[in-house]
């Protein structure tokens, strides 16, 4: 097959294209959606965590106020002193009876002025002073704020998973008026940290669960898109080697018919003579005595106008297919035909015919004349590619749907250059043949809905493979022809 043809034969290859772009968006959206999914968790998680801190911080306010600040006001006349240890163990009372139900890490309590914390569970943290930050500085505006700090390595940042989370919530303690909406002074800040580690973890773990769950939805679809992708591409890619070869057919069905018009005017014109000739030399030759040296003349023309009359029908079968006259018959049969003719030649030059043959082969419907050419041409063939003798394999193998001949010779075997050619039309290595013979072999098997395929050996020689529908064959599928051959004769080794 010429370049051009491979070239156009050959599909576009989506399913190499499709499976890199498929594999990345696939990946892309399933890294996609976990992190979005993850986000609106961490979202929820924070809203949620600072609603729980307001919750705590609007009892522990209402509890220090009521338990804490006006009694130790009323007592003291105060209500922060740092090293008042009475004060500090009352307040700690308090808050830690009002949060012993919730869950928190600490609290610290901030004065109202110099940014000075009076309070905290970490007791080291007691009197240490620029600590709030802005935050602070928000709460005693009146707005409570949030903050998240998170701690850990890049990755397992990167991850959503950190070592350590916290959420430190500031809102302002204010003094309450009994029976009044109206707030009261703001008397200092709280800070309420909860540790979200844990809550973290488990979001970071549920975002791993949803990737590894896509990846795999994401493959499964993948292959399954992939797989109709692939099927479609094997459509296209037959579908485009169908073309090719049926504009193959098209072109040399369109050369046959040209060859065909010409051979039937020419041959018309060559053999009104040539049966002059060969009737004059018959006639000629009657008339000589044996004896007469001008006989042997006569012979040559006779054997000359023989083979040129061969030539001529070559052209004719080749130039218009013959149509099958199908019956039943037994290829075994055949080839022993074949065999039969060619003994005296097989014996005289030393040619060794080695059958394999199935035991039970079945009858097909086919023309056994044309067959019979066919198969002669081969063995005629496969002898000359052994001047010196040797041994030709025929085996004969019957399958499921077809009957498989193949012939093998023990000669040179076929150059890849000529190999490529070997089916074409007038293309010949001998020097007195016509080019004709195997494609006259093709068209007759073909004809037989059959095919036929010449190649090396899997050690020396050709080998020519024919394979014959078992079945029965579509008379429609079969190349129109006015004429059919039916004779054994007719046919010579001329490829």
């Amino acid at each position: 097959m010429e370049q051009k043809d491979i070239e156009r034969k050959k599909p576009f290859k989506l399913v190499k294209y499709f499976t890199f772009s498929s594999l990345i968006v696939i990946l892309l959206g399933a890294l996609a959606l976990s992190i979005v999914i993850a986000h609106r968790a961490e979202t929820v998680l924070i809203k949620k965590s600072e609603d729980y801190a307001l919750l705590m911080a609007e009892n522990l306010n209402h509890q220090v106020f009521l338990q804490f600040v006006i009694p130790a006001y009323l007592k003291f006349g105060e209500v922060i002193q740092l090293r008042n240890k009475v004060l500090f163990e009352r307040l700690d009372q308090v808050v830690r009876n009002t949060l012993h139900s919730f869950s928190v890490e600490t609290v610290n309590i901030f004065a109202r002025k110099e940014n000075v914390i009076f309070y905290s569970f970490d007791k080291e943290l007691v009197g240490k002073k620029d600590l709030g930050g802005i935050d602070y500085l928000e709460a005693l505006q009146g707005q409570s704020s949030s903050r998240l700090i998170r701690r850990g390595g890049f990755w397992r940042m990167l991850l959503g998973a950190p070592k350590e989370s916290e959420l430190r919530t500031y809102v302002p303690l204010r003094a309450e008026k009994p029976l009044s909406n109206i707030e009261g002074p703001i008397l200092g800040v709280f800070e309420i940290v909860q540790d979200l580690s844990d809550d973290y973890q488990t979001i970071a773990h549920f975002k791993h669960r949803i990737m590894v769950t896509s990846v795999l939805i994401m493959g499964l679809l993948f292959s399954i898109v992939r797989h109709i992708v692939k099927r479609g591409e094997n459509i296209i890619a037959k579908r485009a080697e169908e073309r090719l070869l049926l504009e193959q057919k098209l072109n040399q069905a369109e050369r046959l018919a040209s060859l065909g018009e010409m051979v039937a005017a020419v041959s018309h014109q060559i053999r009104t003579p040539l049966g002059i000739i060969s009737s004059t030399a018959e006639l000629l030759k009657r008339k000589l005595s044996r004896t007469d040296p001008q006989e042997e003349l006569t012979n040559v023309i006779i054997q000359e106008a023989k083979r040129l009359n061969g030539i001529v029908t070559d052209f004719l079968n080749s130039a218009r297919p013959p149509t099958p006259n199908l019956m039943p018959c037994s290829v075994a049969d055949i080839l022993e035909k074949n065999l039969s003719f060619l003994a005296p030649e097989t014996e005289k030059n030393g040619y060794k015919i080695h059958k394999r043959l199935a035991t039970h082969i079945r009858e097909i419907q086919a023309d056994p004349g044309l067959l019979y050419q066919a198969f002669l041409n081969i063995l005629m063939n496969a002898m000359q590619a052994m001047p010196e003798g040797g041994t030709i394999t025929i085996e004969l193998a019957d399958r499921k749907d077809t009957l498989t001949i193949v012939f093998s010779d023990e000669g040179k075997g076929i150059p890849d250059d000529i190999l490529k050619r070997i089916w074409h039309p007038f293309f010949t290595t001998k020097d007195t043949g016509s080019g004709l013979g195997l494609p006259i072999v093709r068209k007759i098997v073909e004809g037989h809905g059959g095919t036929v395929r010449i190649e090396n050996g899997p050690g020396k020689g050709a080998q020519v493979t024919v394979t014959l529908p078992a079945g029965k064959v579509n008379r429609e599928t079969l190349p129109a022809s006015p004429a059919s051959m039916n004779s054994p004769s007719g046919i010579t080794n001329k490829g």
